[in-house]
């Protein structure tokens, strides 16, 4: 089996004799396609600091299953099934137990503290596998395991105003728009001050204006989704946020948040953050995704290619979502 392992701030390729057997409760799963996402890079270049050893990341994981544990009754060998971020909970805690699974202390994570799909094969707890939608290609599914999970967490909790602000137009923002088109929202797209072809791209999607994020939309905002990772836009998207309106931070690491005058909270705003998601989110987003048919814009790259495809994410080469295809 061929697999990507961080070593020391960089993917190496390598190759094992065998996939590890499932566990009881397991499932072995070839990998069909797995997305790269803005977390791994977080992992790799050492902003989330409790990887495990040898790891083999990636999250947003979409295959076929070649074996079953014992205890699994609810998949079948040969079913596609997708992997996401949330890989394990307790079910014991006070989060757990009242539908806060995503804030479980001793939660484990796929391609973090579980390894991951940036590899041949991988095993999952079959509880945490979701069902995918026909009508998506491996390719196209794969970005819809964390940009688009995450991306819908985030829209939830920005609640239904008319007028949302996405900072940041990459792989998550990109499916975030049109779940909002969908829903009746109008959208606006900040990206890097000067990114004309990011804007562009997010005006193809229904995006009403695309603009940088030093500018101040036409109108003011309802609700604002911040999925670039810098924490000096916070201040920015309140700004242009109107009173009892939500500025929602929805990546897992963000550079510090700048001081700020407290006449932008004021008035009834607030600054909340995403963290995971819950299994109840994957079952409504992707009800969502077989009844709309999100768009997903990929660029595909080899499994030994994975280094690459960082590298173009970290510098914003990437228009969409970059996918593994091993």
């Amino acid at each position: 089996m061929r697999a990507m392992i961080l070593d020391k701030a960089r993917l190496r390729l390598a190759r094992e004799a065998a996939p590890r057997a499932p566990g009881p409760r397991e499932v072995l799963i070839r990998v069909r396609a797995c997305g790269v996402c803005r977390t791994d890079l977080h992992i790799v270049d050492g902003e989330l600091t409790e990887p495990k050893a040898c790891l083999v990341p990636g999250h947003e994981i979409v295959g076929t299953i070649e074996s079953v544990g014992i205890e699994v009754t609810q998949l079948a060998v040969g079913d596609r099934v997708g992997v996401p971020w949330l890989g394990w909970t307790c079910g014991a805690c006070v989060y757990c137990r009242s539908g806060r699974e995503n804030l479980c202390d001793r939660a484990r994570f796929t391609g973090y503290t579980i390894d991951g799909g940036y590899a041949e094969y991988t095993t999952a707890d079959a509880r945490y596998c979701f069902r995918l939608p026909g009508n998506y290609s491996d390719i196209e599914a794969a970005p819809l395991l964390c940009a688009g999970l995450i991306g819908y967490r985030a829209l939830t909790m920005a609640g239904t105003g008319k007028r949302l602000g996405l900072y940041g137009f990459g792989a998550a923002a990109h499916i975030a728009v049109q779940i909002a088109r969908h829903r009746g929202q109008d959208v606006f797209a900040f990206t890097k001050p000067g990114d004309v072809a990011g804007q562009a791209f997010a005006r193809s999607l229904g995006a009403a204006w695309a603009g940088g994020s030093d500018e101040r939309p036409p109108e003011p905002l309802d609700a604002a989704l911040l999925f670039a990772p810098v924490g000096a836009l916070v201040p920015l998207a309140l700004a242009a946020t109107s009173k009892g309106g939500s500025v929602v931070c929805a990546g897992i690491h963000m550079s510090d948040i700048p001081a700020f005058p407290y006449r932008l909270l004021w008035g009834e705003r607030a600054v909340r953050s995403v963290a995971n998601l819950t299994r109840r989110d994957g079952e409504e987003f992707f009800a969502i995704a077989a009844a709309t048919r999100i768009r997903t814009t990929v660029q595909r790259f080899a499994l030994e290619e994975a280094n690459e495809a960082l590298s173009r994410l970290r510098d914003g080469r990437i228009e969409g979502a970059a996918v593994l295809v091993p």
